[in-house]
């Protein structure tokens, strides 16, 4: 009786659950009725999400009474609130203004109506990057100080700005046996171009940085014992990509420290809150994103907030973890408006890091804008020269970047490498998770600095080589051992990968380089040890003055294709979409089938779906 009981009584509780729990699937089309791929859906008031994938569709767990978000670029958001249905198709609508139509954003003096007013638009023309003057405009104007913003809501307009990437070559082995780089942890190259995607647009090839695509990934090396903060992981076999040549793959995985035992946090929130951040994927996003970021604060730990628009400001004075609610107000109450003095927010934002300075803890500015400085000390330049002065003070500072259309990407890039820092580009809430929740520590805390690596080639063996990627961190061959030349960073539980593409000699042939005034010949070394090439760390402990070498030698033995790991295999495909996408002269035999089978091959475990997020988007991109 008992028995019956407690079986009728698991029924009963099983039964209730499920009057409240709801597993939500469907389709996401748009307003012509097509799927639409990589659609946000986010359970509202939580960091509990999914992405639609190729075909529009997606599944998600939740319960009566939720209200579930679904937003994508260049579409208008809908809420729906959960009742007792299982399936919710949704059709989103363009968001899309007409060519001729504007937004006027201000405050103070009002006029009415300008009717096919030139003249003001002739007038805001270059005051605001993304000012556009408008033949024969008639629009609603409200004043904003002294000069009103019109911004024209259009696809083609675009000031968004990229450094030229002029991609690596093949070096000779005998004349150039050095290859010498800084790491690069940043992945805003690949959010950034994803962005792009799922946009129904190919990416500026300028924005496409293959090195950053690969790094976005994690990989599964082994964590580093004995005394250096990382492992050091190789592997060599057949390019994918082109049989005849061989392709090196390279692997760094940072110590991963706990978050209880990382130390304490002096952390200035540096908030761009211009005009130009006046839109759904700018300002709002930015301040759900650190929402996130306040929640993984611990009581030693401590935040300001300074702002800048066409001042800037101290918003909020050093406030401890354990004051959530006071950070959580203060972020609340930022809108948007003004021009943007970027330069004078970064000095304020250095000056509140020194007064708040924790010695042996991490201080850091993290800044979060769409990069469009454009009142007051804004030339790439004068930045470098003035984060490159602040920084020997012992503050980092890390960039997130937000937004489209007036995108500085080089800016942002320039601040994070010459700041100490990193950089990731936040399209959508769960790219903010993954870099402020899931990859915390190794976003906000750095275990090596001005990591630098060296491969010594062999010529006896290696004809020619090429280093895929990494064309902005490039070194020269003397500043490998220089201690004064800054390079990158690793933080906790950070991995960094990268590869080359190899050209072996034919049967060992001599590579004697003749030369007028100088005779260049291998020695013994060379042709008696089975060494494709030797491999050179330097780095340094965060405060450290003076780094350390670590070398490692790379035998000359190839793995077949079933040996190959999936580090291997993944990253592969990661960079051959990368070669199409910049539709590189040295793409080879890469297509998208080719390449979509590496990485389905490889996905492995993939707990929080990033990699069949990648496998979606080389599809949509083949579609494109």
């Amino acid at each position: 009786m008992k028995t019956k009981a407690l079986f009728l009584s698991i029924v009963g509780i099983l039964i209730g659950c499920n009057l409240f729990a709801n597993i939500i699937s469907g389709t996401v089309y748009d307003d012509s009725k097509m799927p639409l791929p990589g659609v946000s859906i986010i359970n509202k008031g939580t960091i509990k999400g999914v992405v639609t994938d190729f075909d529009g569709k997606y599944s998600i767990d939740t319960e009566k009474g939720d209200i579930l978000v679904y937003s994508f670029v260049g579409m208008i958001t809908q809420e729906i609130k959960i009742k007792d249905q299982s399936i919710i198709n949704v059709v989103l609508k363009s968001s899309q203004i007409g060519m001729d139509e504007v937004i006027v954003v201000g405050y103070g003096k009002r006029y009415k109506r300008a009717k096919k007013n030139k003249s003001v638009a002739s007038h805001l023309q270059g005051q605001v990057a993304g000012v556009y003057a408008i033949q024969d405009c008639d629009m609603e104007i409200e004043m904003d100080m002294d000069v009103s913003y019109c911004y024209p809501i259009n696809k083609e307009f675009n000031t968004e700005g990229y450094s030229t990437i002029r991609e690596n070559g093949y070096k000779n082995a005998v004349k150039s046996p050095l290859s010498t780089f800084s790491i690069d942890v940043d992945a805003a190259s690949y959010s950034n171009v994803r962005r792009f995607l799922t946009d129904g647009r190919k990416p500026p090839v300028d924005a496409v940085r293959i090195e950053e695509m690969i790094n976005y990934f994690n990989y599964d090396y082994a964590q580093p014992e004995g005394e250096h903060p990382f492992s050091i992981n190789h592997e060599v076999a057949e390019c994918p990509w082109n049989s005849e040549n061989l392709l090196l793959h390279i692997g760094l995985q940072g110590k991963k420290v706990l978050n209880e035992n990382l130390p304490a946090s002096n952390l200035v929130f540096l908030l761009d809150v211009s005009g130009s951040m006046d839109s759904s994927n700018k300002l709002p996003l930015l301040k759900k994103a650190f929402k996130l970021l306040v929640n993984q604060l611990r009581e030693d730990d401590k935040v300001a907030i300074v702002v800048y628009a066409g001042n800037s400001g101290l918003v909020l004075p050093s406030t401890t973890g354990n004051r959530k609610k006071d950070i959580l107000e203060a972020l609340n109450r930022l809108n948007a408006g003004g021009s943007t003095a970027g330069a004078s927010g970064l000095k304020l934002a250095y000056k509140v890091a020194r007064e708040n300075f924790i010695d042996g803890g991490n201080n850091r500015i993290i800044m979060a804008t769409d990069g469009d400085f454009n009142v007051g000390q804004s030339s790439n330049a004068e930045l470098e020269r003035l984060i490159e002065k602040e920084r020997e003070h012992g503050t980092f500072i890390s960039v997130l970047g937000f937004g489209m259309g007036n995108y500085k990407d080089d800016k942002m890039e320039i601040i994070a490498d010459k700041g100490n820092g990193n950089y990731a580009y936040i399209d959508n809430i769960l790219e903010a998770k993954k870099v402020l929740v899931n990859e915390f520590g190794g976003t906000l805390f750095t275990i090596a600095k001005d990591v630098k690596i060296q491969i010594e080639f062999n010529p006896a063996i290696v004809a020619e080589y090429r280093l895929v990627g990494y064309e902005n961190r490039l070194l020269a061959n003397e500043d490998f051992a220089n201690d004064k030349k800054d390079a990158g960073e690793l933080g906790s539980g950070h991995s960094v990968t990268a590869i080359y593409e190899v050209k072996l000699n034919e049967n060992n042939k001599k590579q004697n380089q003749e030369l007028k005034y100088q005779n260049t010949s291998l020695n013994t070394k060379a042709y008696n040890k089975d060494e494709i090439a030797t491999v050179k760390f330097r780095y340094k402990k965060p405060t450290g003055k003076k780094s350390t070498l670590i070398e490692q030698i790379i035998p000359n033995s190839l793995m077949a294709k079933n040996e190959l790991s999936n580090n291997y295999k993944f990253s592969a495909a990661v960079a051959g979409f990368g070669l199409i996408l910049r539709e590189s002269k040295f793409k080879g035999n890469c297509s998208y089938d080719m390449l979509i089978n590496l990485a389905q091959q490889s996905k492995g475990e993939d707990k929080e779906g990033y990699r069949s997020e990648f496998i979606r988007l080389m599809k949509l991109a083949n579609h494109l």
